[in-house]
């Protein structure tokens, strides 16, 4: 029996974990996957206070050593289902059943993908889903980003200092970003503007990206040489197995500030959760107010 189990090892899962093993509980940390979450894929992160510039794998390590020197418990599982409803909270992994007074879901968010078929198997060989991490080493290459929001556009305006040519693709013929992006589109002669479009396929050679396959409307299709793909299409909320659960339509976990969700003793923490700013600091944030919320739930039951 736990006092809080902790649902994903990223920033807001981890510092939940350190929070509550730092107030006197036992708590247990399940992770499939990476413990750290999708920073661990930057090369420098420089926006995080207090640290100067690091990388994400460097940030990760020194939070997972903390952790595990607070005293939490630390699982590589995958989560096959839960029942939160009760006292008694049960999570059933693949190797094992756990109870908890109370849990803190932080399964994160992941990036949409495009769909398409060799999608997955040319990540790091020409797909990328981050710019800012991804950028450099497309310096002086061709690059699409596919997306028409905010992330879209800033990704290819920073895309624009390192690469000779980033064409922008977006399926409607009107952006969804802020005004003030796109007006500084046309100060950037090398991102070629492709409205009204959609990729149809990808292209490769021996297991690396060489270029797409682009469908127009009202046009004929075409095709593209380029060495590196973006895809800047939204993020996909980690939330299917949490049933029961409120969510808005976009599956994110209703939580506000408190992080507090429709069930008793239920805390959801991170990018999993509405809110409007999904940042390492935010995260790290929410992984606070959770474990806190937490702690006091379970003295008092």
């Amino acid at each position: 029996m736990y006092d809080i189990i902790v649902l994903g090892a990223g920033f807001a899962g981890m510092t939940a974990a350190l929070y509550g093993a730092r107030a006197g509980k036992k708590v247990l940390i399940v992770e499939k996957n990476t413990f750290g979450g999708q920073i661990t894929f930057s090369p420098k992160v420089e926006n995080y206070p207090a640290v100067v510039q690091a990388s994400g794998n460097e940030l990760a390590e020194n939070l997972i050593e903390q952790v595990i020197a607070a005293g939490a418990e630390v699982e590589p599982a995958e989560i096959k289902s839960l029942n939160l409803k009760g006292k008694v909270k049960k999570v059933i992994t693949d190797g094992a059943e756990y109870e908890a007074l109370s849990v803190i879901i932080a399964l994160g968010a992941g990036h949409r993908p495009l769909g398409l078929p060799g999608e997955e198997e040319l990540i790091g060989s020409g797909i990328s889903y981050c710019a800012v991490c991804d950028g450099a080493f497309f310096k002086g290459k061709k690059v699409a980003v596919v997306g028409g929001g905010n992330t879209a556009l800033q990704d290819a305006l920073y895309l624009s200092a390192y690469c000779s040519e980033v064409y922008l693709i977006h399926r409607r013929d009107a952006y969804r970003a802020e005004k003030e992006l796109v007006s500084r589109l046309a100060d950037k002669p090398c991102i070629k503007q492709v409205l009204n479009a959609t990729v149809k396929s990808l292209l490769a050679n021996d297991g690396v990206l060489t270029g797409i396959e682009v469908s127009v409307k009202n046009s004929d299709d075409f095709k593209i040489a380029l060495d590196g793909v973006f895809v800047a299409i939204g993020v996909v909320p980690e939330t299917a197995i949490t049933e029961g659960i409120d969510k808005d339509e976009n599956g994110y976990i209703k939580a506000g500030e408190d992080c507090r969700t429709n069930i008793e003793g239920v805390f959801a923490a991170g990018d999993c959760r509405t809110k409007t700013v999904r940042q390492l600091v935010t995260a790290v944030a929410d992984g606070a107010v959770s474990a806190l919320a937490a702690c006091e739930y379970t003295d008092r039951i």
